[in-house]
């Protein structure tokens, strides 16, 4: 069977080594005779999935013993609450960086718990583009500071990640979790979905630096909702998605197999360069709506002389085995979504591709 070209924006194209050893695994695994789904999420051959995929999170990013890692459930949105919820009460700012979709999505659920001070509005560059430092009106003595890291709809991204003063990071890294390294002791809570850049859907990881843990609320919060509840627990109080855990180990162990972050990031900026070096070369057909300097190694997004021929390079891409290139339906335009497990022979292929169709119709 030929593998498609997978551009998904989420669920992602997942490596095919990941998804054979579940294939291999899936009426037999471990030997238990029976697939991690049938299996009880208290068993030993469970748990030693579980905690394998923590410490490969762990030893990715170098976060040591002052870190929890949780993998959770509800997805990214379910944090854009959970975290003022434990975080943020009455009479306490946060400061929120807004550069998109999601990022708005979390300051209406933070409002509901506590007073939010937008320190970036996006919307006044249209979102074309992440704030500069000079830009950010940030309030002393904030309870945090939150930005999503990389915005899948308008393709923008954190290139460096914003000096807060000592107030700690919360960042929404859904979309480009783990594509490189990144020193992780600014940031007080760090979570990703994981259908983007590391498995699939139905995971949440939530990393939770301890000193902001202690800091969470110990009243008013549902016991399934509290930070602490997962932590003391090993992410275990409920059951877990298994399979889905067990997948994103199966991801996370073929990045440290391919070489680790180091050789991530060097895949991923060849992906990412191969595609705006063939926009760049053909401005009167391909346009890119971000800056440079914003622009997202994750989700390339970029438009056609006209709507018409949009429909027709996703539909003829289509024919071609190239899958998800439509733009998100609020937007329009094309997206391209070279995420980690995007291969460098997609990338290839869909650039060959757009050179022969501005080609044919430019």
């Amino acid at each position: 069977m030929a593998r498609a070209h997978n551009f998904y924006p989420g669920p992602a194209v997942l490596p095919v080594a990941a998804l054979e050893r579940a294939q291999r695994e899936l009426l037999d695994w471990e030997g238990t005779g029976t697939s991690v789904m049938e299996t009880s999420h208290r068993s030993k051959e469970y748990d030693a999935v579980h905690n394998e995929t923590i410490a490969i999170i762990k030893e990715m990013l170098g976060l040591g013993e002052r870190f929890h890692v949780l993998l959770l459930q509800g997805g990214a949105s379910l944090q854009f609450a959970m975290v003022p919820m434990n975080l943020l009460s009455a009479g306490q700012t946060a400061d929120y960086i807004h550069t998109g979709t999601w990022s708005k999505k979390a300051i209406a659920e933070a409002k509901l718990f506590g007073t939010v001070n937008v320190a970036f509005d996006g919307e006044t560059v249209e979102l074309k583009r992440v704030p500069r430092q000079d830009e950010l009106k940030l309030t002393p003595g904030a309870r945090y500071v939150h930005m999503t890291s990389n915005n899948t709809i308008k393709g923008t991204q954190f290139h460096a990640f914003p000096d807060t003063g000592g107030v700690p990071i919360v960042c929404d890294m859904s979309s480009d979790f783990l594509w490189r390294a990144f020193d992780p002791s600014p940031f007080g809570i760090i979570y990703a979905g994981a259908q983007k850049n590391i498995g699939p859907a139905g995971v949440t990881v939530v990393i939770i630096r301890d000193d902001i843990l202690k800091q969470c609320k110990t009243e008013g919060v549902p016991t399934l909702l509290k930070y602490q509840t997962h932590a003391d627990k090993n992410s275990l109080f409920n059951t877990p998605p298994s399979f889905n855990i067990y997948m994103v180990r199966n991801v996370l162990r073929t990045m440290m197999d391919a070489g680790g972050l180091a050789e991530i990031e060097a895949r991923n900026r060849k992906k990412a360069g191969m595609v705006y070096d063939t926009i760049d070369a053909n401005p009167d057909f391909f346009r890119a709506p971000v800056p440079k300097e914003s622009r997202s190694l994750m989700n390339i997004v970029f438009r056609l002389p006209a709507e018409d021929l949009e429909a027709r390079f996703v539909a003829e891409g289509k024919l071609g085995n190239l899958l998800g290139l439509k733009g998100h339906r609020s937007v329009g335009g094309i997206r391209i979504s070279a995420y980690n497990s995007c291969p460098l022979e997609s990338v290839e292929a869909i650039v060959e591709f757009m050179k022969a169709f501005a080609k044919a119709n430019g």
